[in-house]
């Protein structure tokens, strides 16, 4: 026994191991394994601890790469924020408490002008609820009205966030007015004072995720953005850490499973960089993270394989450290049912009590290959950050079409990729099944909605007033963002395909011609067949 502790194994350099990589790859050098990514980052086949250019700190401390508070999960588990659909505010609270009883551990539901017209009152969908529940609501241009509604109970007891991203409405819808700005300033001013305890500035990437932008512009707009809105309250004479205390950072989280664990954990880097330049206080630099699954790698066919893609989002999303989850339902794009948004709901219950992943700390601390995508991720979004604020800041390069046609390149290389299959879609572009039932389309997102009124008069008992945000008279127009989906363009030939069948009674036809035996043809003939399958 003696003899065989003291006998050991030669030590081996990176060198070696490259050198009897390259023997297995008959020639070819270890450099041929290395993958591009849509954010210009080349990911190596193999990382050391000599790639992690910067040591990293504890969990909770420094640039808070590893997590916003130092014990992660384990004191501050994630939240299960479920966007509850409904039709009647009645069948809003009825699946809210069912949603609680079942694991739910946040408020969340999708906010419109319908909420606010009802008979029924809004604010007793909040008496008991949203004293023992944090709320996770993007209340878009409805805040103030949401606010007022909110106001009837203990306030001081409301946590969690009611928040509005400006700028990103802007962008999606279009439109910008100068007037709106100072008026949002001045209610959330207004809402410091009746919520000390609820965050109310949001700042929302996931219209540009959905839209097809990648990581390091995700980051590069979060960052621009929250400059913005910080330049803005300060200038209205609100302390640096109360704003702060109001912030909250929402991502959509895309399917690249790594690269969506360092882009989480890159922008509290970044902001923590972006705070201390404002003189922020060490304790002041963290934020939170809500997340959401990318609804830009959702497929109307083969929905089931949303399931997938889902799961694979939210565990992204938790190994790079959230406050607040959303998982889609499989089916969103066409509409969620019952036992879809069960399934959502249970996706984090298994990632919480079964990978017991609310039990640990850090789970992607100490990985070489996590690390230093993280620093590289960072840089890149510190640069693209830097451009924006060359070219005026976020808002104008809205304005001008900038970072419209930025993300747009992004966007046509990843459309490319699918229409080449390069990037596979399954249930779309490979494997699709031509017997499957056309789903019908969900119906069009409703218009957005701002309230004219200020919520001190609001407060005060004054109705309500809704402005269409495309009919504004002094609003400045510009390109919106293209929220499209990247299985879109398939989907619009399928659908035209049935229509041509429903004309005809026939599908589309196409035939080959094969030469030779069957094993000679085979390989192609299959190729092809599920090459022109994807248009039916």
């Amino acid at each position: 026994m003696e003899d065989l502790r003291n006998q050991s194994f030669p030590s081996k350099t990176k060198l070696d191991w490259k050198a009897k990589a390259e023997e297995s790859l008959k020639g070819k050098k270890v450099e041929s394994l290395q993958s591009p990514t849509y954010e210009n980052i080349i990911l190596k086949p193999l990382y050391s601890k000599e790639d992690q250019k910067t040591p990293s700190e504890y969990p909770g401390q420094s640039d808070f790469r590893r997590g916003t508070f130092p014990l992660g999960y384990v004191m501050n588990d994630w939240k299960v924020a479920q966007r509850i659909s409904y039709s009647t505010i009645h069948e809003l609270r009825e699946k809210l408490i069912s949603a609680v009883s079942k694991g739910q551990t946040a408020i969340s539901f999708e906010v419109s002008k319908a909420l606010f017209e009802s008979d029924a009152d809004v604010a007793s969908l909040f008496m008991d609820l949203a004293e023992n529940f944090p709320i996770a609501i993007d209340s878009k241009g409805l805040q103030a009205a949401l606010l007022a509604k909110l106001s009837k109970g203990n306030n001081e007891k409301i946590t969690g966030y009611i928040g509005t991203d400006p700028i990103s409405l802007f962008g999606e819808e279009g439109n910008f007015s100068k007037e709106l700005l100072p008026a949002w300033v001045e209610n959330i001013k207004t809402a410091e004072k009746v919520f000390p305890n609820l965050r109310t500035i949001l700042i929302n990437t996931s219209i540009y995720q959905n839209s097809g932008a990648n990581a390091v512009q995700e980051l590069g707009i979060a960052a621009a953005t929250g400059v913005f809105y910080l330049q803005q309250f300060i200038e209205s004479g609100m302390k640096l850490e109360k704003i702060l205390s109001k912030m909250i950072f929402q991502f959509s989280i895309g399917s690249n499973f790594f690269m969506e664990i360092a882009k989480l954990r890159a922008a509290r880097m970044i902001w923590s960089r972006i705070a201390e330049a404002y003189g922020a206080h060490k304790n002041n630099r963290g934020i939170e993270i809500a997340a959401e699954t990318s609804t830009f790698t959702k497929t109307i066919y083969d929905p089931h394989v949303n399931l997938l893609r889902a799961g694979n989002e939210a565990f992204a999303a938790v190994i790079g450290g959230i406050q607040y989850l959303h998982v889609g339902a499989f089916d969103e794009i066409t509409g969620p049912n019952s036992f879809s948004e069960r399934i959502a709901r249970n996706t984090q219950l298994i990632l919480k009590n079964e990978a017991h992943l609310k039990n640990i700390i850090d789970p992607a601390g100490g990985s070489w290959y996590v690390e230093e995508l993280t620093t590289e991720l960072a840089e890149k979004a510190w640069e693209f950050f830097q451009q924006i604020e060359i070219n005026g800041g976020i808002l104008k390069v809205l304005q001008t079409g900038w970072l419209q046609n930025e993300i747009a390149t992004v966007r046509n290389k990843r459309m490319k990729d699918s229409f080449t299959r390069k990037q596979s879609i399954v249930g779309t572009n490979v494997y699709a099944n031509l017997d499957e039932t056309v789903p019908a389309l969900i119906k069009e997102q409703e218009a957005a909605y701002l309230v004219s009124q200020s919520l001190e008069d609001v407060l005060n008992g004054a109705e309500p007033q809704f402005l269409q945000m495309n009919k504004i008279e002094s609003a400045i127009e510009m390109n919106p963002l293209v929220k499209k989906r990247l299985a879109e363009p398939y989907e619009e030939l399928r659908k035209k395909a049935k229509e041509i069948e429903g004309r005809s009674s026939s599908k589309p036809i196409m035939s080959m011609i094969c030469l030779g035996e069957l094993k000679q043809y085979k390989a192609r003939f299959d190729f092809m067949r599920g090459f022109v399958s994807a248009g039916e």
